[in-house]
């Protein structure tokens, strides 16, 4: 009888308390009397890959209760249920976390790229598809990836000085990935390059970028429009059905005096207003546009109109991706990243121009301005640094004029447009266009009348 117990141990584990009654109800009392762990048979307990199961710990435990059952090499098993002997499970019932972890991620991933994808083709036949917004705990999970310390380590690879046989190969493959334009460079020589930062900076030739001299505000940079309009309720769009704070965004309004006196500076925490403390003029309104820079693109921004700059605002933050599907997966995208805020004005009031920071493109660099450093160690997240280009030798601050070299990243990354206008000023854009630096935004008609350019200094001429 034991040795059946024995076979149904090992073969039916783990076994419920029913079917141990069961078993029991078919042997006497003398025969539990009698049992001992010698009576087992061997080989079963060596087969049975859980010596501490029901059935095991309730014969122990019998034949402990009878006083045939003396401590030895066995006593681990007399406790049954208590003691869990994790050496006896070997490679069955180990738990492996990382391929546990592979499968989960690999799983989610995939059930999330199925659920784009179907959003994909709805749009595709002229559905209207609202978009998946990340919760907090995937944002911050997002925000735990060193994308700074990265983007860091790819700067100074980018630095490095390639071989010259390596040159063209490596340059080749980026064009060929990315779909760059070789023949608008300066230098179509891709051996002219040494580094992987002079490729990404090149230089285009005069003749392929015309600046629009009929419309006030033109391009900055090669990119595609993301979002452009009214500002409405001081929340900006940076990509259709998804906003940011325009407080958050440009920090507190404590740089105003700094740019004008005409623009009301205020102390007042009422988010409510600060939309209407940017505007300076009756009858005015603000615009924004967000223009995105692939890889592929050109990297260097322009000077979108006449304007002086007289205030910079550095935000140190994340180095989050601002492609546009993690533009409508992540709401508030822009103000999780790092950027440098350029404010002055033009010939119809407030103007500013963003440069957001994204992976791989913490180095933002404006021309005009040597102090600024991005990306550094020695800035915390969640601070700001302002700095005026307003001095007692400079009252104006930078005049810029409308095409002018501004700046440069190291890789694609956004620009945001931020302006008062008047309420008749237009855009000449469609979402998702692919636009190139110098071609028009936008422009203003009054009443059939030339627009008047800023000149800075002097104001209008």
């Amino acid at each position: 009888m034991a040795a059946s117990l024995g076979n149904v141990c090992c073969n039916q584990l783990p076994l419920t308390a029913r079917k141990i009654s069961r078993i029991s109800s078919y042997m006497s009392s003398s025969e539990v009397s009698s049992l001992s762990v010698a009576s087992l048979p061997r080989r079963a307990l060596s087969l049975c890959p859980f010596p501490s199961c029901p059935a095991v710990g309730w014969l122990l435990f019998r034949a402990q209760g009878a006083g045939q059952f003396h401590p030895g090499p066995w006593r681990s098993l007399s406790s049954g249920r208590r003691r869990f002997n994790a050496a006896s499970l070997g490679l069955q019932a180990r738990i492996r976390p990382f391929p546990l972890l592979i499968a989960t991620g690999g799983g989610y991933m995939g059930y999330d790229q199925y659920g784009r994808y179907k959003d994909r083709e709805l749009t595709k036949i002229g559905i209207e598809v609202p978009p998946r917004i990340a919760n907090e705990t995937q944002v911050a999970l997002y925000k735990t990836i060193p994308t700074r310390l990265l983007s860091r380590a790819w700067g100074r690879l980018n630095q490095v000085e390639l071989p010259t046989w390596l040159r063209k190969p490596v340059y080749s493959l980026y064009i060929w990935t990315f779909g760059v334009n070789m023949q608008e460079a300066a230098v179509e020589d891709l051996i002219q390059y040494r580094n992987l930062g002079e490729f990404f900076r090149r230089k285009l030739k005069p003749a392929v970028r015309p600046v629009c001299d009929s419309h006030c505000v033109i391009s900055p940079a090669d990119g595609k429009i993301l979002h452009f309009g009214r500002v409405r309720n001081c929340e900006v769009e940076q990509v259709k059905g998804v906003t940011y704070s325009l407080e958050t965004f440009l920090g507190p309004h404590t740089w105003a005096e700094a740019i004008n006196s005409t623009i009301k500076p205020s102390n007042e925490e009422d988010s409510s207003s600060f939309q209407d403390l940017l505007v300076t003029k009756e009858g005015n309104e603000l615009f924004h546009c967000v223009v995105y820079l692939a890889p592929g693109d050109y990297h260097c921004f322009h000077s979108p109109t006449d304007w002086r700059v007289a205030h910079r605002r550095h935000f140190p933050g994340s180095l989050m991706s601002v492609n546009p599907g993690v533009a409508r997966w992540i709401k508030e995208l822009f103000c999780h990243n790092e950027r440098v805020v350029l404010s002055g004005e033009w010939t119809h009031g407030f103007f500013s121009l963003t440069a957001v920071g994204a992976t791989n493109v913490g180095s933002i660099r404006i021309y005009f301005d040597k102090e600024l450093r991005t990306n550094s160690p020695r800035y915390s997240k969640g601070s700001y640094n302002d700095f005026s280009y307003l001095s007692n030798n400079n009252q104006e601050g930078v005049s810029m004029r409308k095409g002018e070299h501004l700046g440069e990243f190291n890789l694609g990354s956004t620009i945001v447009l931020l302006f008062e206008a008047p309420h008749d000023f237009s855009f000449n854009l469609k979402a998702g266009q692919k636009i190139r630096y110098g071609e028009p935004l936008g422009t203003v008609s009054q009443d059939g009348q030339p627009e008047r350019h800023f000149l800075g200094g002097n104001g209008l001429n």
